[in-house]
């Protein structure tokens, strides 16, 4: 379930998108529009979509800081198209991850974009994990998700010759995908029906006016002002945020709730060889372990090609520090601010403790067939306590900023795999709060 909370310039890449790639100086913008939404990541840019999509008639721009859309969570992932195993049956998770695999897969078709359904084994090489591998079965069911099904040692040897385990569920349907590749096609609908999409835009107020825009005849119809760090204003009639990684500093800065608070945590991948290819067909990951808070490291085949393993979990120094030394002063100091961080999150894991558990399921790998690879940097929301906050959380607020303002200020994994459902979840309660 979702909690609501109460409290006081356009350039983007990919070949899917060639309209995507004007510069913006050669375009008339608008100064006023009836909803802004701050945040081009895939949840931004899907709910984007669906809301010009509902109200063709109504204006719409999207506001992003970088350079180009869906740089970071969108872009920084496993590529996995998750079919819906893990979460409690009946919980707006399981029926969103569901839905939206579903959505996910219809969509590509529909745009021409590639995926592959090469599915997932999750292996128990532990007597003691089997309890919990067929718990997670049974939630799956629960859970409707397709074609889901029990192996034993020789169906895992049937669908990944190299490797061992003593029982696995099959999970036909889990996918990949190159989620950045679709989060750029839900821009291009999004512009194909008459939004805006500015990039280079980190807003930094968000504010009620006491005046009409220049040149405006149409009274304080626009009463709230997004204002960037360059000192250009947008006037709207509503705001959506779907900040990520700053979604607690958004929310803040128009007058709303600090709570629940972002800390990165960076997961480091390597990469497999290519003349080791032959090891992984499709994805391998572990039965998850209660203790820990994310689903360990795994074997994930990549549309480009690769195979990456991993990721490891640890404690992010920037919110968008994708090295090791990576280091941002305030984003550390906010990261430490808890009475306590969760206890749950990994440590450092160096790459022959990372390969030692990779073993366990394909014994013939060896530190000499892996190389350090990308990384990727999860916005975990946490609250005041330094506990995981694994809801949906919405936030408004009261007065004239907080009643035109809707924050998304967590949507937890796997919102890549849920976005178009997302979209549709936030696009209702954005019509219910502002009577659109």
């Amino acid at each position: 379930m979702f909690r609501i909370l109460s409290g006081a310039s356009f350039r983007a890449v990919g070949s899917a998108q060639p309209k995507l790639l004007k510069d913006i100086a050669a375009r008339h913008l608008h100064s006023t529009y009836d909803v802004a939404i701050v945040g081009a990541g895939i949840v931004g840019l899907a709910t984007a979509r669906e809301l010009i999509l509902r109200h063709p008639t109504l204006s719409f721009i999207l506001l992003e800081k970088e350079k180009e859309l869906s740089l970071h969570q969108s872009g920084h992932n496993s590529g996995v198209i998750h079919s819906g195993i893990y979460y409690t049956p009946g919980s707006l998770k399981a029926r969103l991850c569901v839905r939206g695999a579903t959505l996910a897969y219809e969509y590509c078709e529909k745009k021409g974009l590639p995926y592959k359904r090469c599915g997932k084994l999750i292996v128990a090489v532990e007597q003691e994990e089997i309890p919990r591998l067929k718990a997670l079965y049974e939630r799956g069911m629960k859970n409707n998700v397709r074609d889901l099904g029990i192996i034993d040692a020789k169906g895992i040897r049937e669908r990944e010759p190299y490797c061992r385990g003593i029982m696995a569920l099959d999970s036909p349907y889990t996918g990949i995908v190159d989620w950045r590749m679709v989060a750029l096609r839900y821009g291009t609908d999004f512009e194909e029906a008459g939004g805006t999409i500015v990039t280079e835009y980190e807003v930094n107020d968000i504010s009620v006016v006491k005046e009409s825009p220049a040149g405006s005849s149409e009274g304080m119809k626009y009463p709230i002002a997004i204002r960037d760090k360059k000192g250009k204003e947008v006037r709207c009639r509503y705001v959506l945020t779907c900040g990520g990684l700053y979604s607690d500093r958004l929310s803040q800065i128009s007058g709303c709730s600090p709570e629940p608070q972002i800390v990165p945590f960076r997961g480091d991948y390597l990469v497999l060889k290519p003349e080791k290819h032959y090891l992984v067909k499709g994805n391998i990951y572990p039965v998850p372990d209660p203790r820990f808070p994310f689903l360990g490291v795994h074997f994930t085949p990549r549309m480009d090609g690769s195979i990456w393993l991993g990721p490891n979990a640890v404690l992010a120094f920037k919110r968008e520090g994708y090295k090791v030394y990576d280091f941002n002063a305030r984003d550390f100091a906010d990261a430490l601010s808890f009475s306590k961080l969760h206890k749950g999150i990994h440590t450092w894991i160096f790459i022959g403790e990372q390969v030692k558990i990779l073993q366990k399921y394909i014994p013939e790998l060896s530190q000499s067939d892996v190389l350090r690879g990308p990384a990727g940097v999860r916005a975990q929301a946490l609250d005041r306590d330094g506990n995981l906050v694994d809801d949906f959380v919405f936030d408004g607020g009261v007065g004239d900023v907080g009643s035109r303002v809707l924050h998304v200020r967590n949507a937890p994994s796997p919102a890549a795999t849920s976005s178009l459902a997302i979209a549709e979840m936030i696009a209702d309660e954005v019509e219910n709060r502002f009577s659109l």
